[in-house]
């Protein structure tokens, strides 16, 4: 029988405590969050075997341990482990950067038990009340072992992120943060760098506010995240933020000469290339562009799921333009992407599909 630890119990440690008594309700979990509600609420609905208020010896039983709070908590938590863990015990966490929990962890002489994790799943809403047994499902799960890290110890980790219904992706720390840097972290600066330079130079009747639409709107989503989140992630991956911004920011100095000589060539061609780049990628991606007429639904794992609402949509008339499973889910909820032809579709798909009992995200 699998003992799991949670530190922490918002929406991502709650959904994977979920997700894994779900697989398998022999799994035995013990929790400790700071606040108590979440920790009882989570015991009532037999998810969590124990709660303890405190960290303290009641985590050596332990066959893996989650940390799932804010990242500078985590340093605190791995020196109170340290001398608790049983030998074999697998500590990870859950942080979207890597390199900076794996450098505490070779400052405190734990690279033989500990394994990083980052699962991409996520949602506007947080907390434990937010979690969900489904909420990982076919999310990539980014996983970054250390040099000490055996062939057992990782294998066994990616059995549980599997049964998680998650997809795992073994890399390492520093490949991941630079890859994320590019597609994640400095998306949200330049989103809301643009924000503020609408906002600092809108004439006086607020005409730029007033306009704000359609191709503004969808460049700028992210810049509505939790600012306590995303100045922590850029203070903890600065080397690879700085280097692509500086990097961009060449990029755009480039295209300002190419506007200022109006260089109709040059700018066609970065308009094309950027194109095919971006039609190359997978639709369902969190980047900093949604698709339009799309809607996200929240379906589970199950044989007949997808096929129950294209059955539906298809019997009352409802073309689908495209429909893909979400692998990385941070910013958006629902597991399955459905884009439509034209807003008429979207808005007939939402209807047939809240009276169907399906939850959907626009």
């Amino acid at each position: 029988m699998i003992t799991a630890g949670f530190i922490g119990l918002g929406l991502i440690g709650g959904s994977i405590a979920k997700a894994l008594k779900k697989a398998d309700p022999s799994i035995r979990i013990i929790a400790y969050n700071r606040s108590h509600a979440p920790l009882e609420a989570a015991v009532a609905e037999n998810i969590v075997d124990k709660g303890i208020y405190q960290v303290d010896d009641t985590f050596k039983v332990c066959d893996i341990i989650f940390l799932c709070t804010p990242v500078e908590h985590n340093s605190t938590y791995l020196s109170l482990l340290k001398g608790i863990i049983k030998q074999g015990c697998i500590i990870t966490d859950v942080g979207s950067v890597k390199g900076y929990i794996h450098n505490t962890v070779k400052s405190l002489g734990m690279e033989d038990c500990f394994i990083g994790g980052h699962p991409m799943a996520g949602s506007e809403k947080t907390g434990y009340a937010a979690a969900t047994d489904v909420l990982l499902e076919n999310a990539y799960y980014v996983i970054t072992p250390t040099s000490g890290t055996t062939k057992q110890a990782l294998d066994f980790y990616i059995e549980l992120v599997k049964m998680t219904g998650a997809v795992p992706i073994v890399t390492d720390p520093e490949k991941h943060d630079y890859a994320v840097a590019g597609t994640s972290h400095v998306p949200h600066l330049i989103a809301s760098s643009l924000v503020n330079l609408v906002k600092e130079n809108d004439t006086d009747d607020e005409l730029m506010r007033l306009l704000a639409a359609g191709g503004f709107k969808d460049i700028t989503r992210i810049a509505s995240s939790s600012a306590d989140m995303w100045s922590q992630i850029c203070v903890t991956n600065p080397t690879h933020i700085a280097d692509l911004l500086d990097k961009y920011i060449d990029s755009l100095s480039k295209i300002s000469g190419y506007v200022k000589s109006r260089n109709k060539q040059a700018i066609a061609d970065m308009f094309i290339s950027s194109k095919e780049y971006r039609d190359s990628i997978n639709i369902g991606a969190r980047g900093p562009v949604l698709p339009r007429n799309v809607l996200y639904c929240s379906i589970e794992d199950k044989k007949g799921a997808i096929s129950g609402i294209t059955l539906l949509l298809s019997d009352n008339g409802v073309n689908i333009k495209n429909i893909e499973i979400i692998h990385n889910r941070e910013y958006q909820d629902g597991v399955l992407m459905i884009e439509f032809y034209d807003e008429r579709a979207l808005l007939a798909a939402e209807n047939l599909l809240t009276g169907g009992g399906y939850i959907i995200h626009s």
